[in-house]
């Protein structure tokens, strides 16, 4: 049996923590793996998680099974940062599930849309690997379009044709906030054109909300999805806590189905359920569980919140300081300064990226995508002359 299995290409980003592990020189820098770090190259369990697990030490009883649904408690109170404290349910029309992380949400997005007979997904490239690799996994077509103009700014014209072209058996996946891995969003405007392309055409969007709360804030990150939902009957929604809450290795992530009516609720859900039984049975229940904890306490929530501020206000002072460098060799770096998030891509050719690499420690995607928070006020300098030095 094995004979007849071909040999799969290495993940690239897994083959990047591999080299950069094993270079001995003490100035390297690592901006391929997309965690944040501190100024110190840290990347911490956030304290309100810490609190919130020391709780489920004491108290927890059981480690019994949930069920495919997960910690509703979490799905729950998740809802309100996601669709709004007004009325999360959006009049009883939305109800969620936990996932084994952003990953485990978007597949499960992509597998019910299948199910639903949508054959065709459109998404703006370049875009998180793992969009088209699990695109390709479930056999559905993809539908590129271009993503990014080339000053920085978001394609509006692109993601309105797209939307508009859709037939009835597509979708539209788009990224919520600090778009990876380009870093480039929709602007408030841009987002009321989407929201109102999918209103006329009927398209059905698929929006992946991986980083809410790295951009500009909680709320103001979810501003363009909620726009969206507003306008249209259906979506789905798949959401990460992975980066907002530092919770990685746990896996905690949340499927979200809005629907035309309440009723069409549990219908959807007996397919979701009986797909995530059959991919992963349970979503691990720890990290969810510690959310669950942190939203349900004021105090926890406000130290969250208060962490999350602090890695937000780090990202956008390594942002402020590469736009204020001005250009590095050929590259622009100003644009840089208007993108949010974790990550933001450096137009230079792979070979310059092996040479940044090879002569001067300095580890990214051979895309050019760098992870922001790899870099700090110590580093920053040598990453700008290395830039322009290979850059010419």
């Amino acid at each position: 049996m094995l004979d007849r299995l071909s040999p799969q290409a290495p993940d690239a980003l897994l083959a990047l923590i591999r080299l950069h592990a094993a270079d001995p020189r003490a100035e390297k820098i690592d901006l391929g793996v997309g965690v944040y770090r501190t100024e110190d190259g840290a990347t911490p369990v956030f304290a309100a998680i810490k609190a919130a697990e020391q709780r489920l030490v004491d108290t927890q009883e059981s480690k019994s099974y949930l069920g495919p649904e997960g910690d509703m408690g979490f799905v729950t109170a998740l809802m309100p940062y996601i669709f709004g404290a007004g009325d999360p349910t959006m009049g009883g029309r939305v109800q969620g599930m936990q996932s084994p992380g952003g990953t485990g949400a978007v597949r499960l997005a992509l597998a019910m849309a299948q199910k639903a007979g949508v054959r065709r997904v459109h998404m703006g490239v370049p875009s998180w690997p793992n969009h088209a690799q699990i695109l390709a996994d479930l056999g559905l077509e993809l539908a590129p379009f271009e993503h990014a103009n080339p000053d920085g700014t978001a394609n509006l014209d692109a993601v309105l044709a797209a939307i508009n072209g859709a037939g009835p058996d597509e979708a539209v996946l788009l990224h919520a906030c600090c778009h990876n891995p380009t870093g480039i969003d929709y602007t408030a405007d841009q987002w009321t054109a989407i929201a109102a392309a999918f209103a006329k055409s009927g398209t059905f969007p698929i929006i992946d909300s991986a980083y809410q709360g790295l951009g500009h804030g909680m709320e103001e990150d979810a501003a363009g999805m909620r726009a969206v939902l507003a306008a249209v009957p259906e979506a789905f929604v798949a959401h990460s806590c992975d980066k907002n809450f530092g919770q990685y290795r746990d896996r905690v992530g949340a499927f979200y189905v809005m629907s035309k009516e309440p009723g069409d609720l549990d219908t959807a859900f007996s397919n979701a359920n009986a797909l995530a039984r059959a991919a992963w049975s349970m979503p691990p229940d720890h990290g969810g569980a510690a959310v669950r904890i942190v939203l349900n306490d004021a105090e926890l929530t406000g130290l969250w919140l208060a962490e999350l501020d602090t890695m937000r206000a780090r990202m956008r002072e390594v942002r402020d300081a590469l736009a204020a460098a001005g250009t590095a060799g050929r590259v622009d770096l100003t644009p840089l300064g208007t993108q949010n998030g974790l990550f933001s891509m450096l137009p230079i050719t792979k070979e310059e990226v092996a040479t940044l690499r090879e002569e001067h420690g300095i580890y990214m995607a051979a895309s050019g995508r760098i992870n922001i928070a790899g870099l700090t006020p110590s580093n920053l300098p040598k990453f700008i002359a290395a830039l322009a030095a290979v850059a010419q």
